[in-house]
């Protein structure tokens, strides 16, 4: 072979070899790629955050309102709010085609409980419907089943002693509720654990009560509120704390009565 076609040779050889190193090269860097997004996408986790209209007279709800300021993101972990009516069945409906489309990992529902001193972290729901005054469209169900083929209750499947402590801690005062009551918010919750138990088995839920705002209690003597600066802080911890526990502490949270 002459030195011509030796030299064109050993340059296609070497060329062939750089090709070859590029590929290599741009195969494992995708490949560590697609792993990082992989890993990422487990350690990233999904809330949908609900917050009711105002009711009852009430022009504003201090659920809807804290839910408006939470952030879009705590670390990697998405947030997502969704107004809700205070309404009989559209309540639920509208959180089951929000869990269809956004598929998050938990489902914490948040409401106002008027005349409340602390935020209440709710431990059970139950299946009936009573409602004291009319929902927003003008319903008030009395002593009917939630769901015919629901169980009589269902558990907050939340960390809810986590939540309660970490609230605390920060100094402000939270407590486990043992009633989340009999109008729409017990409804909700309810309604949306059934819907975890029946078709969305992966995921979590539960429920939290809120005070009045204090702009609320003008004219109502002796009516407890709390800031919408703490109940913004209590709510961003209880979410910090679904993210970050897995398994609930043990600790005391009953009442005698």
């Amino acid at each position: 072979m002459s030195r011509t076609n030796l030299a064109v040779s050993e340059r296609s050889e070497f060329s062939e070899f750089v090709v070859n190193v590029n590929f290599l090269s741009l195969r494992n860097l995708a490949s560590n790629e697609l792993f990082l997004l992989s890993l990422i996408g487990e350690i990233m986790k999904k809330i949908l955050v609900t917050g009711f209209d105002p009711f009852g007279g009430e022009k504003i709800n201090p659920a809807l309102e804290v839910i408006k300021l939470l952030p879009k993101k705590i670390g990697e972990n998405e947030i997502r709010i969704l107004e809700i009516p205070t309404v009989y069945k559209k309540s639920i409906e509208k959180i089951d085609k929000e869990i269809e489309s956004y598929n998050p990992d938990y489902i914490l529902s948040i409401g106002q409980a008027g005349g409340r001193t602390d935020i209440s972290i709710e431990r059970i729901a139950i299946n009936i419907d009573d409602f004291r005054i009319k929902d927003n469209e003008g319903n008030q169900p009395i002593d009917e089943k939630i769901y015919s083929d629901g169980e009589n209750a269902y558990f907050s499947t939340l960390p809810i002693k986590s939540i309660q402590s970490e609230i605390t801690k920060n100094n402000i005062p939270a407590s486990i509720s043992n009633t989340a009551g009999t109008f729409v918010c017990n409804h909700v919750f309810y309604g949306v654990r059934y819907l975890i138990e029946k078709k969305y088995k992966d995921k979590k839920s539960g429920f939290i009560h809120i005070p009045y705002l204090p702009e609320q209690v003008i004219g109502k003597a002796d009516t407890p509120s709390m800031s919408l600066d703490n109940i913004l802080k209590g709510i961003t911890i209880a979410i910090e704390t679904i993210f970050s526990v897995e398994n609930d502490i043990k600790k005391i949270g009953g009442s005698i009565c």
